[in-house]
């Protein structure tokens, strides 16, 4: 019988080769001076004050981060009260429903977020029905608003299955204690789901944020090429320019933001989990 450390080695390998090698490559390109080859190792930080003395690759950073931003507390707003609602129901009913709400992950991104086109459209689903009403047509593809619904749509179900898991596997035995010692609804929720649910919401907020802060196919289809976002930039860099070594950079440099998400986020769970336990035998009103 192999040990649990032989079964490993196939992982560890496949992950050396398909994460260890490109993130050694994007490192040295990163700090070659363009145009010389890797194999030099003449190292220099130029492409990083190319990158943050441009303030305009800044003003797409912090773009990134917004859009970012908005789409994981939207996804929040929507996917708590959605996985709450689910998790209530019981048999049959709760898989269906489920199921209609996961289904969308079924689907190619790049499908889902080409129909977006055709609904948003100046001639879309959406200003039709305004032209019948006697509105618009608005301006609704190639807007901020465009980008961000896009965003929710195609991260939202990430966010609905994590807390969804937390709220589904919750001892309901607490919620009934919570009753039968006067606590209401409110409170109940206030002090025993939402705490007990946030191991849920943090790994639904690591998995809508860190992909949509370096997306790049939704910025481009439904912002229609002048909505640029860093996953643009990076592959305008590697694709259009052949600058590897600028984006190399840029890519770089939302490996760290993106580890230092990941961090942030895996404290606020351990310091949730930590809390939770700490005021475990405490009053719940």
């Amino acid at each position: 019988m192999k040990s649990f450390r032989e079964l490993s080695y196939p992982y560890i390998v496949w992950a050396c080769v398909m994460i260890g090698i490109p993130m050694i490559l994007i490192i040295l390109y990163a700090f070659t001076q363009s145009g010389n080859s890797v194999t030099t190792f003449t190292f220099t930080i130029e492409n990083f004050l190319d990158f943050f003395n441009d303030s305009v690759f800044i003003q797409v950073l912090m773009q990134s981060l917004k859009i970012a931003l908005i789409t994981t507390v939207l996804c929040i707003l929507i996917g708590y009260p959605a996985a709450f609602f689910v998790s209530r129901m019981e048999g049959r009913m709760k898989a269906t429903i489920f199921l209609l709400l996961t289904m969308p992950m079924w689907i190619n991104m790049l499908v889902r977020t080409y129909s977006w086109i055709s609904i948003l459209s100046d001639s879309g689903l959406i200003n039709t029905i305004l032209g019948y009403l006697g509105i618009g047509p608005i301006q609704l593809l190639y807007t901020d608003f465009s980008v961000s619904l896009g965003m929710v749509y195609n991260f939202l179900p990430f966010m609905i299955i994590s807390i969804f898991n937390s709220l589904d596997k919750m001892d309901k035995g607490l919620l009934e204690a919570s009753a039968d010692l006067g606590a209401n609804k409110v409170q109940t929720f206030l002090r025993v789901m939402l705490p007990l649910s946030l191991p849920g919401v943090i790994t639904g907020i690591t998995l809508v944020f860190l992909p949509a802060v370096s997306s790049f196919v939704i910025p481009k289809l439904l912002g229609g090429g002048q909505y640029v976002l860093i996953g643009n930039l990076i592959e305008t860099q590697f694709i259009s320019v052949g600058e590897w070594h600028f984006g190399s950079a840029i890519s770089l440099v939302m490996t760290i933001i993106i580890m230092i998400s990941m961090y942030l986020t895996k404290r606020v769970d351990k310091q949730s989990a930590s809390d939770s336990v700490a005021s475990g035998g405490g009053r719940i009103w």
